[in-house]
């Protein structure tokens, strides 16, 4: 099987009341745990690669990563997105570099400029047989290239989003409840609430359409545990509840992205690994235990989290 645009995967999200995980990956490591998990729970996935991670690994080793995975793993339908293109050039570049599907953040500019900006992007990708998510509302916090602060931040209006899809002609659109990017999602002590309420009206407005959930990460509190307990300092790091992705997942979001997540299972994992092994240099001796923690998280976002196990 090929790459897939992520058509067929939202169809069949929407109307089975689960979504489909996207993942940010970075290294081989993190896309082997990634679709390994998915080819063993039978689960469609997308694959992310950010900006700050095509900077990190170059465009043309992450696009043959994936190209690996999509040989080892002939079962699943395995996405290459973009995630969070800050400009047409670089969804441009991802497009004409073998990605069938991107994502324009222009979610920051005035909405007039974010609908010409969307549009141009949407025309090139259809006229080459990719798929566009596009963003209305801004999500506090850091994570890659994005950095918006807490006055910054805004939840989506749902009275824009028909205009914005019919003028645009995206595929899938990222909207704002209350998530954030990064670690750091929330105070702890506090109970995280997305805005359910907004969702709703969302999906009233545009029925059947895709809803993308970024800033996902539940920041799961053993890897924060683990990090702090061998030599981190990552106070107060909280992360969206599960059951609250859950039931959005049973909505109308049909994508939801899971990065922080990844990040800390692997970091938790290599911490330890080192301090109980202090005599170890060898990198596949301290990577083979992260990658296979990472893989058990993703399987328990796939069936516990995401609802897609047995979806491919």
């Amino acid at each position: 099987m090929a790459l897939v645009t992520t058509t067929e995967m939202f169809k069949k999200a929407y109307h089975g009341g689960y979504a489909v995980g996207a993942f940010n990956v970075n290294n081989m490591e993190i896309v082997q745990a990634i679709t390994e998990a998915c080819r063993e729970e039978n689960a469609p996935v997308i694959l992310q690669v950010s900006k700050g991670a095509r900077a990190y690994a170059n465009h043309t080793y992450l696009v043959k990563l994936v190209e690996a995975a999509v040989i080892e793993c002939p079962e699943i339908p395995i996405a290459l997105h973009l995630d969070h293109g800050d400009s047409f050039e670089t969804c441009k570049a991802c497009i004409d570099g073998g990605f069938t599907s991107v994502m324009i953040d222009a979610s920051s500019k005035p909405f007039a400029e974010n609908i010409e900006i969307t549009r141009k992007v949407v025309e090139y990708a259809h006229d080459h047989g990719v798929v566009v998510e596009a963003e209305l509302g801004a999500l506090a916090g850091i994570e890659d290239e994005v950095n918006v602060s807490s006055d910054n931040a805004h939840y989506t209006r749902p009275e824009e989003v028909e205009e914005f899809v019919s003028k645009t002609g995206c595929d899938s659109l990222a909207i704002a409840i209350g998530t954030s990017h990064g670690a750091y999602k929330f105070k702890p002590g506090t109970k995280p609430q997305l805005r359910f309420d907004i969702l709703e009206e969302v999906s009233r407005r545009l029925p059947e359409f895709p809803i993308v959930l970024h800033g996902s990460s539940s920041v799961p509190k053993e890897y924060v545990d683990m990090v702090n307990a061998y030599g981190g300092a990552m106070p107060g790091a909280v992360g969206v509840p599960e059951e609250q992705l859950r039931h959005a997942a049973q909505l109308a979001v049909c994508k939801i992205n899971i990065d922080s997540d990844l990040r800390l299972a692997m970091t938790g994992t290599i911490r330890k690994f080192f301090a109980e092994h202090p005599e170890k240099f060898d990198p596949r001796e301290y990577l083979k235990p992260a990658r296979a923690n990472i893989k058990e998280l993703v399987r328990h976002k796939l069936v516990d989290v995401l609802g897609c196990s047995g979806k491919a």
